[in-house]
């Protein structure tokens, strides 16, 4: 089983990144699928989710109306879309793939929004 972030950086204010996360080795499309944000001495927090199919996503207040979070099953990948970054945003952002009592974490990418 792999799961692998990939997209993270480097952005100013105001900027955009799109976050990739590419699984293997499991039934993607069985799992629903979460990003989750840990920032320097704070617990790691849920960001956004989505379902199997794709039917119903979930977003933190705070990212609401600015983070997209996306699925393509026939790649096994999920995105999330982040725009309006704000120097708050800045973590390290993790992928997880859940089902029922399992679930599979990638190695998580930095994110760092600032000027």
């Amino acid at each position: 089983v792999q799961v692998v972030e990939s997209g993270g950086g480097l952005v100013q204010p105001g900027g955009s990144l799109r976050l990739s996360c590419a699984a293997s080795g499991f039934t993607f499309s069985s799992y629903a699928m979460r990003w989750y944000r840990q920032a320097p001495g704070k617990e790691r927090e849920l960001v956004a989710g989505i379902a199997s199919f794709g039917g119903s996503t979930y977003y933190a207040d705070s990212v609401k109306g600015r983070f997209t979070i996306s699925r393509d099953n026939a790649k096994n990948t999920v995105y999330l879309q982040m725009n309006s970054l704000k120097p708050e945003d800045t973590a390290v952002y993790y992928c997880q793939a859940v089902r029922l009592s399992t679930e599979y974490w990638g190695q998580g990418t930095q994110v760092t929004v600032s000027s």
